[in-house]
């Protein structure tokens, strides 16, 4: 079969919320207590797709997964670092499909001018964790008890992953090795993220450029 990772549609957002639903009620996966329906789902996709990238893995004409990224927090210095999460479809875990969204994910997120993923995690969670730590992600701290959900407190754990080298950082270390460390006169300038006008007009140029129609197709034996 061919596991296919596009950009999330409207259309895919009864999918997206029956996909996250489980880590809702169930799970302390998410920290949230009810479950947003399709239309709610809908509107979290308009906003995120503004600027940056939400996938969607379908099979058959199915959705088994999703990923997306968002801003790590609102204060403007903070704009080239994000957060990232993603959901498989119950049943679907240890196949993969994970490891093919974020692999798409973390292109476009080079792409657009990112420099810093995030991810939180419910703890314990060793298969989230497991994908994390295969996708690069190093752990840089704990929330203790920063959660009450389904009758107990959990921790968090925050994995970090370098998605490239910022500009500023690459020109000092050359400098370093050629003997000509100091002052760097451009340290105050930052990598410029490719969302201008049109979050989502950018997106789609990026997208596109990946992979020529906007899908990444992978084989699955």
């Amino acid at each position: 079969m061919v596991l296919a990772i596009r950009p999330a549609q409207a259309r895919d957002a009864a999918a997206l919320a029956e996909i996250y639903a489980p880590s809702v009620l169930h799970r302390p996966t998410s920290f949230e207590l009810r479950a947003p329906d399709a239309a709610e789902m809908a509107a979290r996709l308009a906003k995120v797709t503004t600027m940056w990238p939400w996938l969607v893995a379908e099979e058959g004409g199915e959705v088994l997964g999703y990923c997306y990224a968002g801003a790590f927090a609102e204060r403007e210095a903070y704009r080239w670092s994000v957060t990232v999460s993603a959901y498989v479809r119950d049943g679907m875990h240890r196949r993969g499909i994970g490891r093919q969204l974020y692999t798409v994910l973390f292109d476009l997120l080079r792409r657009q001018g990112a420099v810093s993923a995030f991810a939180g995690i419910t703890l314990p969670n060793e298969a989230s964790v497991g994908l994390h730590r295969a996708m690069g992600f190093e752990p840089v701290g704990v929330y203790p008890r920063v959660g009450f959900k389904l009758g107990r407190w959990h921790d968090v754990g925050w994995y970090g992953l370098a998605l490239r080298t910022p500009a500023a950082d690459a020109a000092a270390r050359t400098r370093a090795v050629a003997g000509t460390a100091g002052p760097h006169r451009a340290a105050g300038h930052a990598p410029r993220l490719t969302f201008g006008k049109s979050g989502r007009e950018a997106l789609a140029t990026i997208v596109h450029g990946v992979q020529g129609i906007g899908l990444a197709r992978v084989e699955r034996r």
